[in-house]
């Protein structure tokens, strides 16, 4: 199967400051990619870098064929790339329902939008309850869950997520990850960044693990959970 994002020594900098270290890495149609690593690793350079919000110095990053590197984050998200962001980041005075409208800004298909946003509400049922409510009075897992509706309701074919779990009640992580897996057996491709490395690699087709600017291991699932460095580095033991 071909690959629907191919990233190729990317390179990417803040200022002299290098962060990403000729990174390469794919993600195929229908897969749930997770990529681990602790703090400061680049994991969330490399997802605002995909999605346009970084630009990197050298490197390639292909989705479904096209190059992305030059062009702007509008744009991205017009070809069918959708994150969401570390920390949630909702539109906190405006309402549930204005914040999933505003996720499909790009959209002119009326009754698709109607009928995706009825779909949210059956993913998410407390946003349903809390239509009317303003976002920024939301508990973080609801916030959490209307920052991944928002992002679906652009209709993507690629959905970046970073640290879902980050912040979370551990029943709330549990809550989010089923609902993640449930987007997967949806169809949904997913390139997930997530510190809980358990609940990553326990959703995710395949993994890759990076450390301090690169990436220094990628298997399936099954072989990076018995994976020795793996256990004790991420897994606690």
């Amino acid at each position: 199967m071909s690959a629907l994002l191919e990233i190729s020594e990317l390179e990417v900098g803040y200022g002299a400051i290098a962060a990403l270290h000729g990174v390469s890495l794919e993600v195929r149609a229908g897969e749930v990619v997770s990529l681990i690593g602790a703090n400061g690793a680049g994991k969330t350079t490399l997802l605002r870098t995909i999605s346009g919000l970084l630009a990197p110095r050298q490197g390639s990053i292909r989705f479904d064929g096209q190059e992305l590197t030059r062009l702007g984050a509008h744009q991205i998200v017009c070809r069918g790339v959708s994150q969401v962001p570390e920390g949630r980041i909702v539109f906190p005075n405006m309402s549930v329902r204005d914040n999933l409208d505003l996720g499909a800004y790009i959209r002119r298909d009326r009754m698709g939008v109607r009928a995706d946003l009825e779909r949210m509400y059956e993913l998410f049922p407390r946003l349903r309850e809390r239509e009317r409510q303003r976002a920024g009075t939301l508990s973080g897992g609801e916030q959490q869950m209307l920052a991944i509706a928002r992002a679906l309701m652009s209709r993507p074919r690629l959905l970046l997520m970073d640290e879902p779990s980050l912040g979370l009640a551990p029943i709330l992580v549990r809550e989010i990850f089923r609902t993640v897996a449930e987007i997967s057996r949806q169809g949904m491709t997913i390139l997930l960044v997530e510190q809980n490395a358990h609940m990553a690699l326990g959703i995710a087709d395949r993994g890759y693990v990076m450390e301090t600017g690169n990436i220094v291991l990628s298997d399936t699932r099954e072989n990076l959970l018995r994976n020795a460095e793996v256990k004790s580095a991420y897994l606690g033991g």
